[in-house]
């Protein structure tokens, strides 16, 4: 039983998709299969933009859990993309799990993938974005006791390429969860190096405007959830510059507040956020967004949701409309 219960926390602190499918459990040996399709009829916030059939997400993942002896697991998972016509490998790790926690190496989400408290689907804009949260040579470690959480990751650099350092950490008690996550990312966005040429010190010349930016913030994100309510609140910084100059791209506050209400199988949730700061070459901006949906669960691996959105800008976004909407239907299993 314990080793069970080892195998199933890993596969949720890995970051892989829900496992749905076990397809084989003996000999300490579990193998899981998981996936999600969800199709969306969409008009976004994109001026002059037709609605439109859009395939929102095409997953396919699979876990492995070896026991090697009472208190330590080997874990290893691999998963793949494919809402375009190319199939992508997001994920190929492996590591060690027991009560230490998880410790991951590969190609896997970066802790800060899981930030954010929005319960929108499209219609949300301006909300916690750390742009980056994935990548190929991370080293992950989470651990979770069910009232403390904590946990850190580092996709390494290779040859002044783009390298991210994120963590969280967090507490649970009665129906409150309270976290902060915190984001290092340098070159975000690095499009390439001049091919030959280096300082005198080797370090490789990049090549101007594709420098990337450096990216460093937080998110402080509060829940509470009191029987079929969900409230969640949050506050967030972040700062943008140019890798190469150093100068100052974004520097934005960012808040959100929003509710859900559950009644039977079916889910109202209403959200606001708000930004302001500075964009480079538009000066001081602020922007307000609204949105609104309601989710109906079919199954407990199928549901089926619309969503409206206002979005109220001062310079942020000079191509987007006020007001977008998509409705959608999710399958996972």
């Amino acid at each position: 039983m314990k080793k069970t219960l080892l195998a199933l926390a890993v596969l949720t602190a890995a970051g892989s998709a829900n496992a749905g499918i076990n397809l084989y459990d003996a000999n300490g040996v579990k193998v899981d299969l998981s996936g999600a399709v969800e199709v969306q009829l969409y008009d976004g916030y994109e001026k002059n933009a037709d609605s439109t059939i859009r395939l929102d997400d095409g997953d396919l993942a699979l876990n492995a859990t070896v026991a090697v002896s009472e208190n330590l697991n080997v874990v290893s998972g691999t998963a793949f993309k494919y809402e375009s016509k190319e199939v992508k490998n997001y994920e190929l790790w492996a590591g060690f799990s027991g009560d230490f926690g998880t410790l991951t190496f590969g190609r896997q989400l970066l802790v800060s993938d899981d930030s954010g408290i929005g319960k929108d689907y499209e219609m949300g804009l301006e909300q916690i974005s750390f742009v980056q949260t994935e990548g190929d040579r991370v080293a992950k470690y989470v651990y979770d006791n069910g009232t403390f959480y904590t946990a850190i990751s580092h996709d390494m650099d290779t040859n002044h390429s783009t390298t991210i350092t994120d963590g969280r950490v967090g507490f649970r008690t009665g129906g409150l969860d309270v976290r902060v996550y915190g984001y290092d990312g340098k070159r975000i966005g690095l499009q390439g190096l001049v091919e030959t040429g280096e300082t005198a010190d080797g370090t490789p010349i990049i090549i101007p405007g594709k420098a990337g930016d450096d990216i460093r913030g937080y998110n402080l994100e509060a829940e509470y959830a009191m029987g079929a309510v969900n409230l969640a609140a949050s506050f967030g910084q972040m700062k943008y510059k140019a890798s190469d100059t150093k100068k100052v791209q974004k520097d934005l506050d960012l808040y959100e507040v929003n509710g859900s209400y559950t009644l039977d199988k079916t889910t109202f949730a209403l959200g606001y956020v708000h930004a302001n700061g500075h964009h480079a070459g538009k000066g001081k901006v602020q922007h307000d967004n609204v949105y609104a949906n309601v989710t109906q669960q079919l199954h407990s691996n199928v549901k089926v949701y619309a969503e409206v959105g206002y979005s109220d800008n001062d310079k942020v976004f000079a191509d987007v409309e006020e007001f977008g909407y998509v409705a959608g239907l999710e399958v996972k299993f």
